[in-house]
C-alpha cells in the first residue's frame, strides 16, 4: 500500500492528512474559489473549504438575490483576506471570467449536470454534491467530460470520509471481523417528507424562478419548492432514495469494495402521507450482487426499528453485525467472548469553535466535510482520483436512479454497466433521461 492508498483508506491517513495540510497551509497557493448555489449546503461545504485550506473565494452564483447577498457577506466574514466575493445570477456568466481554480456545484439536483460539465470546460477542478444527476445519461456525460478535461471532480459522499466510518471499514470491515457478509440492510426513518399543502403564488420578486427552474418541467411557483424544499419534488430531484439512499448505498460499496449492483429491484408509493410532495412515503429497493443483497428501506412515518439507528447501515456477517450511522458505530461479534466495538462521532469543536454558532449546521457531519475537502485538496495537488471520484458517484448515482425506475416500472432493472444500459428493456432505456425543457438541451457523452 503507498502512501496516497494510506490517506485515501484509514483513519490514520485522514489524521496525517489533515496535520499535513494545515502546517502546509502557510505556503499553499491560494487557490481561487467559486461556488454556484449558496444555499444551506453550498455555504456548509464552502465554509468547511475555508477551514482547512487558505483558499480565496472570490466567485459566487445564485438565482435568488437575497441569498447570494447574504452568503457574499457571511463569506467575508469567514474568509481570511475579508474581500467579498462577486456575484453573479447566471453560472454561464461566472464561469465565463475563466478565473477558478476550485468551482463547488451546490445546486439542487436538476441542475447539477450543466452547472458541474461548464465548470469542468472552464478549466476548474470541481466539488459536486451528491446525488450527481438527475438522471443516469446526464451522469454518464459528467464523467465523460471531467475524463475528457482530465479535471479532478469529488462527489459530496462524505461518509467515505468520515472520521468513525473510515475507522469502522478498517477496524471491522476490512479486518474481517465479520466473516461473510450476505446481507445488508440500509434506512432512512426520518420524518421529512412534507405533509402540509399550501396554495401556488407568485414567486417571491428575489427569485428568478424560470432560471431556478432551468431544464425541469416549468411547475407553479409553490412555497414548499424554495429554499430547500424542492427534494419533495421528483422534478428536482430523486427522492429519498437519491438523497439519503445514495449516501448509505455509497458507504457501503466503498466499505466493501463493492462495483455496479447486477440487478435492481424495487416498490414502493405514496402509501400513508398524501400531502402536495410527489416523492414517494415509503420505498423498498434490493441492490443484488449475487452473493451479497443489499436492501434499502425508508419510511417517513411510524417508528425507527432502532430509535439509535434511524439512518444507517446494519451489515449482517456470520462473525458478527456492523451497525453504522453519522453519529456512530456499533460492532457485535458472534462470539459472545469477543470484544465489540464502539465509536461516536468526533465534533472537533475545539479546533474549529465556529462550528457551534454557524447556522443551520449539521455538527455531525462537519468534521467528515472537512475531511473530504482535504481529499480533494490532495487529488487536485497530485492530479490524482479522490475518494469520491465521479466514477463512484455516478455508480452509486445511477444505481438509485434505476431503483426509482424499477419502481415506475414494476420491473427488475439488470444492468449492463459496459454499455450503460438496462438489459432488454426498451422502456427503462428510454427513462434514462429526463425531457429537458427548452432552451436547454440534454448532455449526453457524445455532445460534450
Amino acid at each position: 500500500m503507498n502512501r496516497r492508498q494510506f490517506v485515501y483508506r484509514s483513519a490514520a491517513g485522514l489524521a496525517w492528512l489533515a496535520s499535513a495540510q494545515r502546517e502546509q497551509a502557510a505556503d499553499q497557493k491560494k487557490l481561487r474559489v467559486g461556488m454556484i448555489g449558496c444555499g444551506w449546503y453550498g455555504k456548509t461545504d464552502l465554509f468547511r473549504l475555508i477551514q482547512v485550506s487558505p483558499v480565496e473565494v472570490v466567485s459566487l452564483c445564485d438565482v435568488d438575490s437575497r441569498m447570494l447577498a447574504d452568503a457574499a457577506e457571511l463569506t467575508s466574514q469567514r474568509q481570511a483576506s475579508h474581500k467579498k466575493p462577486r456575484t453573479y445570477g447566471d453560472y454561464r456568466k461566472m464561469l465565463a471570467e475563466k478565473d477558478l481554480d476550485i468551482v463547488l456545484v451546490d445546486t439542487p439536483d436538476h441542475w447539477h449536470a450543466l452547472a458541474m460539465i461548464e465548470a469542468v470546460k472552464s478549466g476548474a477542478d470541481v466539488w459536486c454534491q451528491k446525488p450527481i444527476s438527475r438522471d443516469v445519461i446526464e451522469g454518464q456525460a459528467m464523467l465523460a467530460t471531467a475524463r475528457k478535461h482530465n479535471r479532478v471532480v469529488q462527489i459530496g459522499l462524505q461518509r467515505r470520509s468520515t472520521p468513525h466510518l473510515v475507522d469502522a471499514r478498517e477496524k471491522v470491515v476490512q479486518a474481517g471481523k465479520l466473516g461473510k457478509v450476505g446481507l445488508v440492510e440500509i434506512y432512512c426513518y426520518y420524518h421529512m417528507r412534507a405533509t402540509s399543502n399550501p396554495p401556488d403564488t407568485a414567486p417571491p420578486p428575489n427569485l428568478n424562478y424560470d432560471m431556478w427552474t432551468g431544464p425541469a418541467p416549468m411547475r407553479p411557483y409553490n412555497a414548499l419548492v424554495h429554499p430547500r424544499g424542492w427534494r419533495e419534488f421528483m422534478e428536482y430531484g430523486n427522492g429519498i432514495m437519491g438523497d439519503m439512499g445514495v449516501h448509505m448505498f455509497d458507504m457501503v460499496r466503498w466499505m466493501m469494495n463493492l462495483g455496479w449492483p447486477k440487478r435492481i429491484s424495487s416498490s414502493g408509493g405514496i402509501l400513508v402521507q398524501h400531502s402536495k410532495a410527489n416523492i414517494s412515503d415509503t420505498q423498498l429497493a434490493t441492490f443484488d450482487y449475487d452473493d451479497v443483497k443489499i436492501v434499502w428501506q425508508h419510511r417517513t412515518w411510524g417508528n425507527p426499528p432502532d430509535p439509535k439507528y434511524t439512518w444507517g447501515a446494519d451489515l449482517y456477517g456470520d462473525k458478527g453485525t456492523l451497525k453504522a450511522s453519522v453519529y456512530s458505530y456499533d460492532f457485535i461479534p458472534t462470539d459472545k467472548h469477543a470484544s465489540p466495538i464502539h465509536q461516536d462521532v468526533t465534533y472537533e469543536l475545539e479546533q474549529y469553535p465556529e462550528d457551534r454558532t454557524e447556522k443551520d449546521l449539521e455538527l455531525q457531519c462537519a468534521p467528515a466535510i472537512r475531511h473530504h475537502m482535504l481529499n480533494f485538496l490532495a487529488a487536485i495537488a497530485t492530479r490524482g482520483k479522490p475518494v469520491a471520484d465521479i466514477e463512484q458517484g455516478y455508480i452509486s448515482t445511477a444505481s438509485c436512479i434505476l431503483a426509482n425506475l424499477s419502481m415506475k416500472t414494476g420491473r427488475t432493472m439488470a444492468w449492463d454497466p459496459e454499455k450503460g444500459r438496462v438489459i432488454g428493456d426498451a422502456e427503462a432505456n428510454h427513462l434514462l433521461a429526463r425531457t429537458y425543457r427548452d432552451p436547454w438541451v440534454h448532455p449526453t457523452p457524445e455532445n460534450v
